[in-house]
């Protein structure tokens, strides 16, 4: 076997270790909140535009609909969200921030930054490292679509 297609040496295997690493991160940073990944991503995806439908945080997060709403069900529960069918256009489900999510905002994101803290990565090396998964995406995304 050449060393170009070692294991090892796998963009897709570098990356695979990558998102299982930053789950365990998430893990460790989200406890305190008794939040997982996915519920942070729907809370950040408010934060950015609160009241939006079910259709386009789906379009956001890049979720279909079946994999959204149970999820977005947990967090109604937990007091994070809450889910609403407009008087105008019954089909319609409209996502809100309750107090809670609102109020939350503050303290998971230093919680987030304080792990992130933990970790010696500088803001350019972030930032390079984003840009490249970006473009990854963007690629694979145009050519599986």
């Amino acid at each position: 076997m050449t060393p170009e297609i070692d294991l090892a040496n796998q963009l897709c295997f570098s990356i695979y270790n990558a998102n299982r690493l930053f789950n365990k991160f998430y893990v460790e940073a989200l406890a305190p909140f008794k939040l997982t990944y996915a519920q942070y991503l729907v809370l950040m995806a408010l934060w950015e535009h609160d009241d939006q439908s079910l259709h386009e945080l789906g379009q956001v997060l890049r979720l279909s609909s079946n994999t959204l709403t149970p999820l977005l069900r947990r967090m109604e529960d937990a007091g994070w969200l809450q889910r609403e069918r407009p008087v105008t256009d019954r089909r319609q489900l409209v996502i809100h921030l309750t107090t809670q999510g609102k109020q939350q905002q503050a303290a998971i994101e230093t919680a987030i930054a304080t792990c992130i803290g933990h970790y010696h990565l500088t803001v350019d090396e972030y930032e390079q490292a984003l840009a490249l998964n970006q473009k990854i995406v963007t690629t694979l995304s145009q050519d599986l679509a």
